[in-house]
């Protein structure tokens, strides 16, 4: 399998045996291959590294009804959304009633009976689909890719007050960019295991995970898709969701996957690296400053100390977000009222991996960094201002310094 290549070249790599795919960088994150998109964090066990191709195996898995597949589902395993661990193609569709203008909320959603998601794909005896209603010309439909979830025990290992405090920053500028912490509760059942955080539901903490950063923990963020992207439900998620021929189980009794598949394929995102940046411009750092890029995409947040995965905990973690919601105009708007993210709003996305991305934003409409730099608007507007005012030569060398992430 692919994943088996990928640790090999990774041992080889680390043994010393350096071809063009594994030149290096002097600093940065963990030494891995330069082309490889999800291989682990430098340092790991032999044993450790067998689990994370373990768990990179279960991320390939396609379900079938057979398996627990359904009786909804989007698509049939996690890698057609992160394929490689990077960006989509896979995507999800979500709808909402909006008012005349077209991207704000309604306050009447009962038009959509069973959510905001669209689910066409049955099984299980299930024989309607979730789609958006026939003759409803005030339902907006929206587009978000799958993101990467390169580097997300990065994310994961940032502390609380590190997002805090880059929020109280933020709140004291004058230029408009007030980033915002999400809370948001914690809907599952809690894992058993309390190794990487006590979590209690409906209890709130800071969201993190998700294009809204709708989730706080890296196996909620696993049970959660498993649930809603593919029905297929866990102890942390044991309810399949509702769907228009009120079935409640599907061709596999009970629980779909056991408590363990939601720890090994936590285990492998856990344990991703931040690729490689190589042929980084020297003068990119300063011109990503001078546009305002990095009061959002912060060059780098510290983990905490006490994170259970050594190499990760207590490093300055390049991960180019802070996690905040930002406003980002009504353009990208998609009309969701998502608890504490309104229709406008949308998480940093973190800059990792985006040299291997081939569109850009939310919902891959910018074909180019340019294209996506120059889409931002509301609180972002600013940024998006100091690129025009950019020399061509400072925009070229912005546009490498990104392209290279």
């Amino acid at each position: 399998m692919k994943t088996t290549f990928k640790v090999v070249s990774f041992l080889l790599a680390m043994a010393g045996c350096a071809g063009d795919d594994t030149t290096v960088a002097p600093d940065g994150p963990p030494a891995t291959l330069v082309n490889a998109s999800d291989v682990p964090v430098d340092g790991l066990s032999a044993d450790d590294i067998a689990k994370f191709d373990d768990g990179d195996a279960l991320f390939g898995i396609p379900f079938r009804p057979v398996d627990g597949l359904g009786p909804l589902f989007i698509r049939t395993a996690c890698v057609s959304c992160h394929q490689e661990g990077s960006r989509g193609p896979g995507l999800v569709q979500k709808m909402a009633v909006v008012e005349a203008d077209g991207f704000t909320p309604a306050a009447d959603q009962s038009l959509l009976a069973f959510g905001h998601t669209i689910r066409q794909g049955i099984a299980a005896g299930a024989t309607i689909g979730i789609a958006p209603p026939m003759d409803a010309p005030n339902v907006k439909v929206s587009i978000r890719i799958g993101p990467p979830v390169l580097g997300r025990g990065y994310l994961e290992a940032i502390s609380d007050a590190e997002i805090l405090r880059v929020e109280a920053e933020q709140a004291q500028r004058a230029d408009g960019i007030h980033g915002v912490a999400r809370r948001v509760p914690f809907y599952s059942v809690p894992n058993v295991d309390t190794t990487y955080g006590t979590f209690v539901t409906g209890q709130t903490y800071i969201g993190r995970f998700g294009l809204k950063a709708r989730i706080p923990a890296l196996d909620d963020f696993t049970a959660d898709a498993y649930q809603g992207d593919m029905g297929m439900t866990t102890p942390m998620r044991p309810s399949e969701l509702a769907n228009p021929d009120n079935l409640a189980d599907d061709m596999r009794a009970g629980v779909d996957l056991d408590q363990a598949h939601i720890d090994r394929v936590t285990f492998y995102m856990r344990h991703i690296a931040i690729p490689r940046r190589v042929n980084l411009p020297e003068t990119g750092p300063a011109v990503f400053a001078q546009a305002k890029c990095a009061v959002c995409h912060q060059p780098s947040l510290r983990t905490r100390a006490d994170y259970p995965i050594s190499q990760i905990a207590d490093v300055d973690a390049p991960v180019f977000t802070e996690l905040l919601l930002h406003r980002m105009g009504d353009a990208l708007a998609d009309g969701m009222t998502d608890e504490g993210a309104d229709s406008r709003a949308w998480r940093t996305a973190p800059l990792i991996g985006l040299r291997f991305a081939r569109t850009y934003l939310h919902d891959g409409r910018a074909g180019s960094v340019e294209e996506a730099i120059l889409a931002h608007d509301g609180e972002a507007k600013i940024s998006a201002d100091a690129f025009r005012a950019l020399s061509p030569a400072d925009q070229q060398t912005l546009l490498q310094y990104v392209e290279a992430l």
